[in-house]
């Protein structure tokens, strides 16, 4: 199938083009002509600023069920959500990120293959909606309640496959090894339907998982308290025979650091290091509170770091040192994690403003960089490494924001990718392209045609 599609405006790296036609082939780009003032005969009109479509690298979908609530007052009560059976009272809402965890559990213990399927189907629809043609899913949530085995070993990961599918985006199903409660300890009552019981047993269910021209399969490990020391060759050799993108949570907290130093003497980065997890092709998520000695390690080894600034920030986790780190050779992506919000521009605007409050200067990413985060490092550290750009024989993924609304109009053509970074917000996003074919048309989704009901509709069955 062939489309053109005429943006009006068009980020193309390094310059924002006025008139750009933009010629595809069976989802691909074949053909992009600059100073084409008007749509050529039968093209697809893109008003306003059209990108490569956005990554989101880092995403837990069923999180999305915890918006607006676990923001609550602490210790408010949360009916339906919370597990009243902890003597932690972790009905509640939450003060810090460990009691967050708790109510989190409660969520992951009332998810079925089906209703996760609607959950995620939901939500990554809102992602579309958002501008976001490719997400990274950190996929722990393996095996029934208590840890009782599904028929389909991959029931819950094949359900977010279906419901990427359904949503109109693409996605990188991380499967996440996860086995351990903490250094030396077992998983708790909710963490069992994490675990496989060993890596191998991880590596024997992955194995099941099959890509297709809308999935790639990738390998996370959970982060080093989740995963023995001794099994953390085995997923970074799984990941490696397959040159599989390989994700890790990497310290998050500085309670994590403090115990893996406790456990074993070294940093989490410095094991990991020393157990062949770093390299390209690995991405550390959060990465905020690392030594000079971590960063020169992941720098060296060209390993990425996925930024999350709406979810580090909502859980109080602090500020990553995201500027040291792109400095010493560490490619940058951008995940909404959580999804306290879903938003990758206001993720790459919150890195820099971020930044500012932390050194109190401007200015240390230009809104290029940025959107370079957003979409080409973006998708490279989920294993698309032909997205994220407008040019022949790239993916025809695209995403356009409106520069008419109120919080774009004014600027000048000509700094239309500023408007976006620093100005723009998901509200914005006009039209997604996926594979050339629209999947938001002037902002309506396309196959979900009431999104709100739908995210309203499935986080109520969880509730009961």
């Amino acid at each position: 199938m062939q489309v053109t599609y005429w943006a009006e405006h068009a980020w193309l790296e390094d310059r924002v083009e006025h008139g750009v036609a933009i010629e595809t082939t069976d989802g691909r780009i074949t053909a992009v002509r600059t100073e084409v003032p008007l749509p050529p005969p039968g093209a697809t009109t893109l008003r306003g600023l059209t990108l490569p479509g956005l990554a989101n690298a880092h995403s837990h979908a069923f999180h999305r069920a915890l918006r607006g609530v676990v923001q609550a007052a602490p210790g408010l009560a949360l009916p339906g959500l919370g597990d009243d059976r902890s003597p932690a009272g972790t009905d509640r809402a939450p003060d810090s990120f460990w009691t967050w965890r708790e109510v989190m559990y409660g969520v992951a213990d009332r998810l079925t293959p089906e209703s996760y399927f609607a959950l995620a189907r939901a939500t990554y629809a809102e992602m579309a909606l958002a501008g976001i043609t490719s997400v990274g899913e950190f996929h722990y949530l393996h095996h029934a309640p208590g840890g009782g085995r599904y028929d389909n070993p991959n029931a819950m990961g094949e359900a977010l496959i279906a419901a990427a599918a359904e949503a109109g985006i693409r996605i990188t199903l991380l499967d996440t090894c996860y086995l351990s409660a903490g250094f030396g300890a077992q998983p708790n009552r909710h963490q069992l339907r994490f675990s496989d019981g060993t890596a191998e047993r991880w590596a024997e269910r992955a194995d099941g998982l099959k890509a297709d021209a809308n999935t790639r399969i990738g390998a996370a490990i959970h982060s080093v308290r989740a995963v023995p020391v001794d099994q953390l060759s085995t997923v970074a050799a799984w990941a490696q025979d397959r040159t599989a993108p390989l994700h890790v949570h990497l310290s998050e907290q500085t309670a994590e650091n403090d115990a893996c130093v406790e456990a074993h003497g070294f940093t989490p980065t410095t094991l990991l290091a020393d157990h062949g997890v770093l390299g390209p092709h690995t991405t550390a998520v959060h990465a905020t509170h690392l030594t000079h000695g971590d960063m020169r390690l992941l720098g060296r080894s060209a390993t990425g770091v996925c930024m999350c600034p709406t979810t580090e920030r909502d859980l109080a986790d602090g500020i990553g040192p995201a500027l040291q780190l792109q400095r010493g050779g560490s490619p940058l992506s951008l995940g909404s994690d959580s999804h306290a919000v879903i938003d990758i521009l206001e993720e790459a605007r919150a890195m820099e403003m971020d930044e500012r409050l932390h050194s109190r200067a401007r200015g240390h990413w230009s809104a290029a960089e940025l959107l370079r985060a957003a979409t080409a490092d973006g998708h490279a550290a989920l294993g698309w490494d032909e997205a994220g750009r407008i040019e022949a024989g790239a993916l025809a993924d695209l995403t356009t924001i409106a520069l008419d609304t109120v919080r774009t109009a004014g600027p000048p053509p000509r700094l239309a990718a500023e408007a976006a970074v620093f100005a723009a917000t998901s509200a914005d996003v006009r039209h997604t392209v996926v594979g050339g074919r629209h999947v938001v048309r002037d902002g309506v989704h396309q196959s979900v045609p009431d999104v709100p009901s739908a995210l309203a509709e499935s986080i109520a069955a969880l509730r009961g």
